[in-house]
């Protein structure tokens, strides 16, 4: 079956070899949008060619594609999926039986070894070292040396439970850390503790390290307060390598002034980029990396063979790897 194949995802030249090759392999016709963008976090914008479409890989203009009939499949180049997670193009897509699949298992490990890697640098005091190398050079021994730590036996919070929150569980097992994980619905077949609503203050209050793995939602913007932080434990480290805007960012820097947090550690912010003046940059023990936790030089490769592997599925009624609805 031939099918065609639109896409504004602005691929590497050796990733795009790779996606072209595949689909005329398989006898599909591709149409590659003249508003592509390098970016998976970019809006897509309105293209009339996506009215030719019957398979769709990118960020397609969410308005435009609900106008769109001939589209059967869509994968977003993207684990998050807020725009597209809204009433109206979800119950089309449900009425005319059309998938939605993302790309949260290209972004699922890179991401999940992004937090570790910022775990481990906070507990073993990688960040003052780093720093007084390209500052005073001052020779901190007493300092650093005997305020280090480990994570073995730490206990660890994941707000979220998705693709990265199951990697990084699974990354944290070795270090015999007690990871526990807050989500609003159990599904049963979670390996860590599920921790509801009604628990979560005594699992803030118990947690070394405070992951933010939230999507961005109407129920998660602005989620991590003072309340939230102050429900913490004195001293704690927060991550968010979630959404920027499901955190408090005044409240954020007050938490890390005051010594209520011990630290923390962002890979996504509000706004992005980050503007050079912004307190985030000078806040205490606050150590910031530019949206890069789920990168890798491969990235577009992956995304590529996600993809493909996707639609094979596709025509042969298989089941969807990344569904979301």
């Amino acid at each position: 079956m031939s099918l065609t194949v639109w896409t504004n995802h602005g691929f590497r030249p050796e990733a795009f070899t790779l996606f072209e090759r595949g689909l005329r392999a398989a006898g599909h016709r591709l149409i590659v949008s003249q508003k592509a963008s390098a970016s998976v976090l970019a809006a897509g914008h309105e293209d009339p060619s996506l009215e030719e479409a019957d398979v769709v890989f990118g960020q397609p203009d969410v308005a435009h594609a609900l106008r769109c009939d001939r589209i059967q499949f869509i994968e977003l180049s993207s684990a998050g999926y807020t725009r597209y997670d809204r009433a109206d193009f979800r119950e089309t897509m449900t009425t005319r039986r059309i998938p939605v699949t993302n790309a949260s298992q290209v972004f699922a490990d890179p991401c999940a070894q992004h937090v570790l890697a910022q775990m481990l640098a906070l507990v073993r005091n990688l960040p003052p070292q780093l720093r007084n190398q390209d500052g005073p050079r001052a020779w901190r021994y007493l300092e650093d040396r005997f305020t280090n730590g480990v994570l073995t036996n730490q206990r660890v919070l994941l707000l979220g439970f998705g693709s990265i929150g199951r990697r990084l569980a699974e990354l944290l097992r070795p270090f015999g850390c007690q990871v526990a994980a807050y989500r609003r619905q159990v599904r049963g077949d979670e390996e860590v503790e599920i921790i509801g609503e009604a628990s979560l203050p005594g699992a803030l209050a118990a947690a070394d390290h405070v992951v933010n793995l939230l999507p961005e939602t109407d129920q998660t913007r602005g989620w991590a307060t003072t309340r939230r932080f102050a429900q913490m434990k004195p001293g704690a480290r927060f991550y968010n390598i979630g959404r920027g805007t499901t955190v408090d960012q005044a409240d954020l820097i007050q938490a890390l002034e005051s010594g209520q947090l011990g630290g923390a550690y962002l890979d996504v912010m509000e706004p992005e980029p980050l503007p050079p003046d912004h307190p985030l940059w000078a806040a205490r023990n606050c150590f910031i990396t530019c949206h890069i936790g789920g990168g890798t030089r491969d990235q577009d490769e992956k995304l590529a063979r996600h993809f493909l592997d996707n639609l094979e599925s596709f025509l042969h009624r298989k089941p969807l790897v990344d569904r979301i609805f």
